[in-house]
């Protein structure tokens, strides 16, 4: 048995919210968000862990990242009108299909979007993982207070790395060599 504040691969699903190039601008820690999430989505990848992409509104705001964009294909990427991707009945249609409790959240903005969504998805019996590294807003004043909002709700507040090796579980695997160089 694992202590429930331990993401576990076979459980987990990858969320990234609105990590959109016009936001890319205004928000100082937008790269490293970004840098983060590309390790969460790589690792995601080589252990079959299923990720989701949402885009906010993307006439206005303009698609993701593009560092991102090689990861987005037909089947993943959501495009929302609402802050909180669980206010689109698709979404969460979508999101159900996949049977995985555990959310592990990257993206922006930290207080309106994310924090938005996160609190719904814990009101709708997911598992909330926020991964403090990788999420952002314009104001660091605001990201710090919707952390303190989400932990308070049940979220667990994490980073990349302890995400990263808790999917592994163990080291001396090959999927753990292969994964090593995006920890180093």
């Amino acid at each position: 048995m694992r202590h429930s504040f331990i993401s576990q691969k076979n459980h987990a699903l990858l969320l990234i919210i609105d990590l959109q190039a016009g936001l890319e601008p205004v928000i100082s820690d937008f790269g490293q968000a970004v840098n983060y999430t590309e390790k969460l989505i790589n690792a995601a990848k080589a252990l079959d862990i299923p990720y989701l992409f949402t885009e906010q509104n993307p006439t206005k705001l303009g698609k993701s990242s593009e560092q991102l964009l090689p990861f987005i294909n037909g089947n993943n990427c959501y495009h929302k009108i609402h802050f909180s991707a669980c206010q689109e009945i698709q979404f969460n249609h979508q999101l159900a299909g996949f049977n995985r409790k555990q959310i592990v959240v990257t993206g922006t903005e930290s207080h309106v979007c994310v924090l938005q969504t996160c609190l719904d998805l814990i009101a709708n019996g997911y598992q909330v993982f926020v991964v403090e590294d990788a999420i952002a807003s314009r104001n660091e004043k605001h990201k710090e207070l919707a952390i303190k909002q989400l932990l308070a709700a049940g979220a667990i507040i994490t980073c990349t790395e302890s995400v990263i090796f808790q999917w592994l579980e163990k080291a001396g695997t090959d999927q753990f060599r292969a994964l090593l160089q995006l920890i180093k």
